[in-house]
């Protein structure tokens, strides 16, 4: 049902690409309208979705070093602040605007990592089965 939601975007691999990551959990934020993909708990994405249009994706949002969110949101004009979020940590991408594929799954990638290497060493540990 929710995965389904996210058809109606550019990146529609994005779903299953944060779900083979280790340790990751995907829930929907009812109050919000969000798909969250956590990991030990805390987010490190989410697709915002817009509860007034048949729940079409609106922003993906995804956590960076501030440094590389800003060269982003310079290069990019489909990177912006985050949208309801912390704006120097979060970052929000159009669901369907110019942003290569690859680079969204290096972006991805490195929000993960960022709220991975925030868990205590031994919840790290247990998420990557050391």
């Amino acid at each position: 049902m929710l995965s389904s939601r996210l058809e109606n975007m550019k990146y529609s691999w994005l779903d299953e690409y944060c779900l083979k990551k280790p340790g990751v959990t995907k829930d929907l934020k009812q109050e919000w309208n969000w798909i969250r993909y956590m990991v030990g708990g805390k987010m490190f994405a989410a697709v915002l979705l817009d509860g007034r249009n048949e729940n079409k994706p609106y922003y993906i949002n995804l956590k960076l070093d501030p440094a590389e969110g800003e060269f982003f949101r310079q290069q990019y004009e489909d990177v912006i602040p985050g949208y309801y979020s912390n704006k120097q940590h979060w970052n929000s991408i159009n669901p369907n605007g110019a942003v290569p594929d690859e680079l969204l799954r290096e972006m991805l990638d490195k929000s993960y990592q960022l709220v991975l290497q925030g868990l205590p060493k031994k919840r790290q540990a247990e998420i990557l089965g050391e």
